[in-house]
């Protein structure tokens, strides 16, 4: 008997959609930065061993910060994000999956789309 196949995609974002740090990524993405400064002299070891800290902390993976220094600068989407991490060989599944863990973890916030409707107050 034949089963229908488990999705390994993350969540669908709608086309367009754009992404920002929230408050609590603001200070994780600061934290990041802060870890990779404080090695970035030491060598390649002692920069996974910095970023796998951080990581280890927030429940993320190490290449999560990559992508949250990324989306640091503001409303970027998925494509910007492929764009802009292309030279460093991170394939666009691997930032979805690093998107998806940081909204879960409410790191990271979807905006609005263009033209959607706001919810009234009443």
């Amino acid at each position: 008997m034949f089963s229908a196949p488990q999705s390994t995609q993350g969540r669908r974002w709608p086309r367009g959609q754009r992404f920002t740090l929230s408050a609590p990524g603001v200070d994780a993405e600061a934290a990041y930065r802060a870890a990779v400064m404080d090695v970035r002299s030491l060598g390649r070891d002692a920069l996974t061993q910095a970023e796998k800290r951080w990581a280890d902390a927030l429940g993320l993976s190490p290449a999560d910060g990559i992508v949250m220094a990324e989306i640091r600068p503001g409303r970027r989407s998925l494509a910007d994000l492929a764009r802009a991490l292309d030279a460093c060989g991170t394939p666009a599944a691997q930032i979805r999956e690093s998107v998806d863990r940081l909204v879960e973890k409410g790191l990271v916030e979807p905006l609005p789309l263009p033209g959607a409707a706001v919810p009234s107050i009443a």
